[in-house]
């Protein structure tokens, strides 16, 4: 079987646009004129060579992006009448990451040879997560795989956007510290060092100020080596510490949510996420219990971690999902009361997106106040620097009389 993109009109010249699977064009024409169209083109999408399969040493990372426009784009053709496999390889023709064109044809090639769509991408763990999984086996057992596939691009879509909004916030105030630290490197490298010879070309007595400051000046050159060694063993071992010690990993995890202003839109964010994803895995037909073993594996951060893991296990006690959410301590008193309003009306998937949308204005709201705050206080600081800088060097040169005598 081919597949053939068509373009035909109905009698009144309304436009009409499909796919259709077939022998050969001449099938999809006389389709065509059954249905009352007149043939506008007939082009071939499918059959055509395939790129080889690279074998790639070196893996990409893939971004939520290139899922959702995966998801998309299955949904689609899938929803036209194609098959997996046809609809696989087309996609992995025109995607532009090498390394998830390389996946799905390799998944492709295994529905050829008889296995299920769904464990095809269960070999693949590091490209579909569980919650991915989970969507896809409750599609393809239902019979709805289509209307899955759907639910997964939207859910990609909108955690690329949410991580893009957290990034834009977290990464300002690394450029602002980065700004200042090339101010401080420029300023011991170029200047403070002119001006010293200008001081010894000078002599007298220097301000107190300004003696105060060279001898800081001159502490911080003569030990630069063992400064920049501290700083970098601190990283080294900080690094270690969280992602090979339970005890550093957790330590980290509690200094993250204790961050002013950041601690907040971490927690924020992962509240979006945890209703987003609770809400599609629900509509997708996931089990409760299935749905908060996945969010436990999504989780990062060891607090909130031990949060979902403690409302499951009251779950399995036999309480109520907003009861046992409400029994950790972790979660806001708005997202325990409209998960039980979702259980009660019955209507848990849409509840929690309406939550989830209005965390996503919260994370915007916050992200604004990160911003707003960290533009005064970067002017402030670089407005110290240099005042203090300006008045270290520049103070004996108002006295100059005085250093003359």
């Amino acid at each position: 079987m081919k597949t053939y993109k068509y373009i035909a009109r109905d009698l009144s010249g309304t436009k009409k646009e499909g796919v259709r699977q077939s022998n050969s064009s001449n099938d999809v024409l006389a389709y065509l004129r059954e249905q009352g169209y007149i043939p506008v083109s007939i082009e071939q999408i499918s059959g055509k060579p395939k790129r080889p399969i690279r074998r790639t040493t070196r893996r990409r990372r893939i971004r939520s992006a290139d899922l959702a426009t995966f998801c998309w784009q299955f949904n689609t053709m899938i929803e036209g009448g194609i098959g997996i496999t046809t609809a696989l390889e087309t996609i992995a023709d025109d995607m532009d990451n090498p390394y998830l064109r390389e996946v799905l044809q390799k998944i492709a090639e295994k529905i050829s040879k008889g296995e299920s769509f769904i464990n095809a991408v269960s070999e693949f763990p590091n490209v579909f997560n569980s919650l991915a999984r989970a969507i896809i086996l409750a599609g393809e057992t239902g019979g709805n795989l289509a209307v899955s596939m759907r639910r997964l691009a939207e859910y990609y879509e909108n955690r690329d956007k949410l991580a893009k909004k957290v990034k834009s916030a977290t990464a300002y105030p690394i450029f602002v510290f980065g700004f200042i630290s090339l101010i401080l490197v420029v300023m011991m490298t170029f200047i403070i060092p002119r001006f010293r010879t200008i001081f010894d070309q000078i002599g007298g007595k220097l301000p107190a100020f300004t003696l105060g400051f060279m001898k800081v000046y001159d502490a911080m050159c003569n030990n630069l080596v063992y400064i920049l060694g501290s700083i970098f063993l601190l990283l080294i071992f900080s690094i270690f510490a969280y992602t090979r010690t339970r005890g550093g990993h957790r330590f980290f995890s509690i200094i993250s949510l204790k961050l002013p202003l950041l601690g907040k839109l971490f927690k924020q964010t992962f509240v979006s996420m945890f209703c987003r994803t609770m809400a599609t895995l629900l509509s997708a037909g996931v089990s409760i219990l299935e749905v908060f073993d996945i969010l436990s594996d999504m989780a990062r951060n060891d607090i909130i971690k031990d949060a979902v893991v403690r409302t499951k296990a009251q779950i399995v006690e036999g309480q109520s999902i907003s009861s046992s959410m409400t029994g950790t301590g972790f979660f806001p008193n708005m997202v325990v009361k409209m998960t039980q309003v979702g259980e009660e009306s019955g209507s848990m998937p849409d509840v929690l997106d309406k939550t989830a949308n209005y965390y996503e204005r919260k994370v915007e709201s916050t992200i604004a106040t990160v911003i707003s705050l960290v533009e005064p206080i970067m002017i402030v600081t670089i407005g110290a620097i240099v005042l203090v800088v300006v008045l270290a060097l520049y103070l004996p040169i108002f006295t100059i009389s005085d250093i003359a005598k």
